[in-house]
């Protein structure tokens, strides 16, 4: 009997952390899709209001590191402008209150912009923190890795 109890117990803390980490996850995937579809929009309040932490830092496609004001500047300029932009997250892990994803990305830059009209494929990392009950972007790295 006592042996059944304990395997209870640890099913029962095994389920609610299976469940917590998809709970976080699903979040984590639902942030993504809002910070890429708000790009895609060119939607300033919800990208500098609500997704991106003031101090967010960016190591840049260009090979720049940079602030959020640099990047809200680009956006701004219309350098941040696409006809296409597609994400494909393979990895999200957790620590404590930070989350971590890695993945794909595929853009058709327009306007202006470096490569404009062109495929261009890159490989991202984004670091998000969890504070004051809300999902944060607080470090961003994209590289190219392919243009077509």
């Amino acid at each position: 009997m006592k042996h059944l109890f304990t395997c209870l117990i640890f099913s029962v803390c095994l389920l609610k952390t299976v469940f917590a980490q998809d709970t976080r996850e699903a979040e984590i995937k639902r942030m993504e899709n809002l910070e890429r579809e708000a790009v895609l929009k060119s939607d300033s309040v919800a990208l500098f209001d609500k997704i991106w932490s003031p101090n967010m830092i960016v190591n840049t496609p260009a090979n720049v590191v940079g602030t959020v004001e640099g990047t809200k500047a680009h956006f701004r300029s219309g350098d941040l402008n696409y006809l296409k932009f597609e994400r494909s997250i393979e990895k999200i892990t957790f620590n404590d209150c930070v989350a971590v994803v890695m993945g794909g990305e595929v853009i058709n830059p327009q306007g202006h912009q470096v490569n404009a009209g062109k495929t261009v494929s890159r490989r991202f990392t984004h670091v998000w923190l969890y504070k004051n009950g809300y999902w944060s972007l607080i470090a961003r790295q994209a590289t190219i890795v392919k243009v077509e």
